[in-house]
């Protein structure tokens, strides 16, 4: 097998929605006959492989991926629109989600959008999402996570995730009512798509490791993109800073391993350095498709120096292991007495 744990899709009634719209995030068609979809960043043009199930399993097929997360486009910042608006698409593209998995036999995995601005609304559709449809979890801006304060607002969800069980995915992504950050005077794509959003995935993980989340919470499993960020770089200054500055509380490294990463849009080398830092046991195959269009496991993980084992556990073997206890997870909640 080969599990691809990170890719986004726009389907399920979403560019219905996203023609209607006046304003981002919206799909409209330039002068020149071209579909795109604007977002914060810019605008970029919007193939069928964002919104169509069949190319991206023939996609799939093609590369040799036998299973594919699909995740609700959180980046976009459509769950973030009043609740009133975007509470029935975001449920109607979960229940999409959930068909797509019973028409592939399994192969793409849905992981569901919640409408933020209402949490009320979004507990509920979390619990339905869980025990009613069978996805294994949601997408949550990872701007939510990026100081304690800002983790606490959402304890509400958290407390229903956990109630079921459920996998989250920290992605890149802004909160209700924030504005975009200023955009660089230069380089942008690569500013922001590359340094500064990994800047943001280590924030996560810190944010994550330093509190009281993962013990408040242990039916949740966290996933971080991009295997960690910078931490795989940055931890052993980390541990300095810890052992100068505060040398009866050491820098907590090994709760690192408490979370799940995935190794999206990344190569060979930054996939050797997480696994010596966070074990392949805990890091997962990614691909950030239809963003990216590489095939992960020959881009990144074939290239690797890791052992045999090692690889075949980032190729599906920690992703199967999570799968497999997140649906046991949900059977035991979900049986009555």
């Amino acid at each position: 097998m080969r599990i691809d744990m990170h890719s986004h899709y726009y389907g399920g009634g979403l560019v219905e929605t996203l023609r209607a719209r006046k304003s981002h995030p919206r799909l409209r068609t330039r002068t020149d006959g071209v579909t795109v979809m604007s977002a914060m960043n810019g605008e970029f043009p919007f193939t069928d492989a964002y919104h169509d199930p069949q190319v991206c399993l023939a996609e799939m097929r093609k590369q040799g991926l036998t299973h594919r997360l699909l995740t609700f486009p959180g980046a976009l910042g459509a769950d973030l629109l009043p609740a009133t608006e975007i509470a029935p698409v975001i449920s109607a593209f979960n229940d999409h989600l959930a068909q797509l998995g019973i028409d592939s036999d399994g192969a793409l995995i849905g992981l569901a959008g919640v409408p933020l601005d209402d949490l009320d609304i979004a507990c509920a559709e979390l619990r339905r999402v869980r025990r009613d449809l069978g996805l294994p979890g949601i997408i949550l801006p990872s701007n939510y996570f990026n100081s304690l304060a800002e983790a606490d607002t959402l304890r509400p969800l958290l407390a229903a995730a956990n109630e079921y069980g459920c996998h989250i995915m920290l992605h890149p992504g802004l909160k209700v009512g924030q504005n975009p950050p200023p955009r660089p005077a230069d380089l942008m794509q690569y500013r922001l798509s590359a340094v500064e959003l990994q800047s943001s995935a280590s924030q996560v993980a810190l944010t994550m490791i330093m509190s009281d989340l993962l013990d408040s919470y242990p039916a949740v499993s966290f996933q971080i993109v991009n295997l960690g960020g910078t931490l795989p770089f940055i931890f052993e200054r980390l541990e300095s800073i810890a052992r100068h500055r505060n040398p009866d509380d050491p820098f907590p490294t090994q709760r690192l391993r408490r979370l799940w990463y995935d190794c999206a849009s990344l190569g060979p080398r930054a996939l050797e350095a997480a696994v010596k830092l966070l074990g392949a046991d805990r890091i997962m195959l990614g691909s950030d498709y239809p963003i990216f269009t590489d095939d992960p496991y020959t881009h990144a993980v074939v290239p690797a120096a890791l052992t045999a084992e090692e690889k075949e556990q980032v190729t599906w073997k920690t992703a199967n292991a999570l799968l497999r206890h997140l649906s046991e997870l949900r059977a035991q909640k979900c049986t009555p007495g």
